[in-house]
């Protein structure tokens, strides 16, 4: 683990969310969100292993990607959390993705700004967001939460990525 930082809150709690570590029996349900993107179909042997390294990912930077679900109903509706993506484990990213069923409810801006708590909790002192150009609901909910757009790349399978950043207290 990044021996600097302590270890981000794995279980947090909104108003209306619940965020939690994943389990191998959630497998499913990732990998129904995942055939939302669109981009070919995974395989819950994929599914589960993704789920593998991101608990041993975990153990080594102390941060996670979490699942997201509903409290009053525990229904699943996606995931929010760091990750070390096109960052560092000193200053990660936040990322989410939401089933397209429950967008528009607030939930991601709920759930990252409970991310963020968690963040700061850590210790570190910035956070990362990469965006692709087109994403603009995903805009919206950074710019709720305080981020700002530092710089653009152009990646040749993704497109134009936008970089936006927000200081930790």
């Amino acid at each position: 683990m990044t021996t600097a930082y302590a270890p981000m809150p794995l279980h947090l709690e909104t108003e209306r969310l619940r965020l939690r570590p994943w389990a191998e029996t959630d497998a499913q349900e990732l990998l129904d969100l995942h055939a939302e993107r669109g981009t070919g179909r995974s395989t819950l042997e994929r599914v589960r292993e993704w789920i593998a390294q991101g608990q041993a990912r975990t153990a080594e930077t102390g941060f996670a990607l979490l699942r997201i679900q509903l409290r009053e109903t525990g229904e699943f509706v996606g995931y929010c959390g760091l990750i070390v993506g096109r960052s560092s484990a000193e200053e990660p990213e936040i990322a989410y993705e939401l089933l397209q069923r429950t967008h528009g409810h607030g939930y991601a801006t709920e759930a990252a700004r409970a991310v963020v708590g968690a963040a700061t909790a850590t210790g570190r002192t910035r956070l990362w967001a990469t965006v692709g150009a087109w994403n603009t609901p995903s805009f919206r909910v950074l710019e709720k939460l305080d981020f700002a757009r530092h710089h653009v790349t152009v990646e040749e399978e993704k497109g134009e990525i936008v970089w936006l950043t927000r200081a930790l207290p």
